[in-house]
């Protein structure tokens, strides 16, 4: 099976410097990532490997909470294009959600995972998430009108 390996490496780089906020950290942990991955044999399903992968990187980020390095931490935003008004409200918003809910939204909205891997990542059906989703946009919808 062909997977596009910078497709998933931007989306799992993506992650885990939203959980990060550091540049140097989150290349470290996406390169670890990667190389668990190559190192295993068993996850070459495209829907168990982007399990894997978000599995994998999720539990690095929290090893480098837990020990930190002495790199200072980032505030900078990846994208800059966004109005930056909106970029303020939205970070505001986002920071009153739970860190599973931001989680939930960066993976479907920024990286556009699939419910059903979102699902086996969460251990829920896809449909349970959709509703949890929807009701998350739906707060941050009317928070910033």
């Amino acid at each position: 099976m062909a997977i596009d390996i910078e497709e998933q490496y931007e989306k799992i780089y993506r992650y885990c410097y939203y959980r990060l906020k550091n540049q140097e950290q989150a290349e470290d942990v996406t390169q670890e990532t990667f190389l668990r991955w190559f190192a295993s044999d068993t996850y070459r399903d495209k829907n168990q490997l982007l399990h894997y992968l978000y599995t994998v990187a999720r539990n690095l980020c929290i090893d480098e909470h837990r020990h930190p390095s002495s790199m200072p931490i980032s505030e900078d935003v990846p994208n800059r294009d966004a109005d930056p008004l909106l970029s303020i409200a939205l970070r505001s918003e986002l920071d009153r959600l739970s860190p599973e809910d931001r989680e939930l939204v960066l993976l479907r909205c920024v990286n556009g995972e699939p419910m059903a891997v979102l699902g086996k990542l969460y251990g829920q059906s896809r449909f349970a998430l959709r509703r949890r989703l929807n009701g998350i946009l739906k707060t941050l919808r009317e928070a910033l009108e």
